[in-house]
């Protein structure tokens, strides 16, 4: 759609009319006129034929005078209403990336993958469905650190999951010193629906701040946690002995991880296979939806530049024809004197 931004410009137009017809009118001369190269034409009180302005040229200037009131109007052109994403949440994703998210008791197509592979897999199909929240990762051992921080960048968050790695962090499993850096990088942002998931396969082992301190904390920071236990409850293990049947996740404390959802307006969630870890971020996509406030804008690109540039090609054409005119006159008027001249000897 075509509009101006200036449209009150454009009677601007009428201002070389306003001067013509406040002009005051020439007095008249009674003297003969003759053309331009007649030979009696430079004889005193003789009006020249041909001296004005031609009316084409008078008529181009008139043109170039109402191409560049539309380049003064800026004419542009409005495109259709864009929706802004603007973020409902400050999401940000914390992962146990202790020795023990090596165990191999996921299933993805009919082979063993470890808990970690898992919720790489997992995670990248959350987080995609997630443009215009502001993610962030923070992943844990002995410490925890932030690998990501809150960003609109979906898909650096999901290259630096992706290069994590089992006990980068340490071999023990700090809780709640991971849930205390996912409060305070929070607290820091202005929204106001803040929300942390975690995910762990044992129990807080190691750490300054205990996790029922750091769920207090994050209570008072309006920061709601949903926590996730992952791990199979029973696989079959090959030893020297023979097979037996052992339980993997004998070390997740599913009380703690429910307590600290429940203190903080969360779910606890338990994942014992891989399907039900994508129904759980599923589920928790459900919970926390993007919350767009509707703003919408329209691109505008400017157009003045194409009439001001016409307007100026027609001034300079103007301006190089009265050059070379003005070149050729002098010629043109010793051709027409010497003929002029053999007229009077004959």
């Amino acid at each position: 759609m075509l509009s101006l931004a200036y449209p009150w410009l454009l009677l601007l137009i009428l201002v070389p009319l306003l001067l013509q017809w406040k002009k005051p009118a020439a007095h008249a001369v009674d003297a003969p006129v003759f053309p331009v190269g007649h030979w009696l034409s430079d004889l005193p009180g003789v009006t020249r034929r041909g001296n004005g302005v031609p009316r084409w040229q008078t008529l181009l200037l008139l043109l170039a005078w109402c191409f560049l009131v539309l380049a003064l109007a800026r004419p542009q052109h409005v495109g259709e209403q864009v929706q802004m994403p603007v973020s409902g949440r400050d999401l940000m994703l914390v992962v146990d990336i202790s020795p023990s998210m090596e165990e191999q008791d996921m299933i993805l197509q009919g082979r063993s993958i470890n808990r970690l592979q898992a919720v790489k897999k997992v995670l990248n199909e959350f987080i995609a469905r997630r443009g215009g929240d502001r993610l962030g990762l923070i992943l844990f051992g002995t410490e925890p650190y932030v690998q990501a921080p809150l960003t609109f960048d979906i898909q650096t968050l999901e290259t630096l999951l992706q290069e994590s790695g089992i006990g980068m962090a340490g071999r023990a499993t700090a809780i709640g010193d991971a849930v205390g850096l996912a409060t305070k990088r929070l607290r820091e942002r202005p929204q106001q629906q803040r929300v942390v998931v975690l995910l762990t396969d044992g129990a807080n082992t190691a750490g300054e701040i205990s996790p029922d301190k750091a769920t207090e904390i994050a209570a008072a920071a309006s920061v709601r946690l949903y926590t996730i236990g992952i791990g199979a409850d029973s696989m079959v293990r090959r030893g020297l002995l023979g097979s037996r049947r052992v339980n993997p996740s004998r070390d997740l404390d599913e009380n703690l991880l429910t307590r600290m959802a429940q203190q903080t307006g969360g779910e606890y969630f338990r994942a014992r296979s891989l399907p039900e870890l994508e129904l759980i971020y599923e589920t928790i996509n459900q919970l926390e939806p993007i919350e767009l406030d509707g703003k919408t804008y329209r691109p505008i690109t400017d157009l003045f530049f194409w009439p001001a540039g016409i307007a100026v090609a027609l001034w300079l054409s103007i301006f190089m024809f009265r050059h070379l005119a003005g070149r050729l006159t002098p010629v043109r008027q010793s051709i027409d004197s010497k003929s002029a001249d053999r007229r009077g000897e004959a």
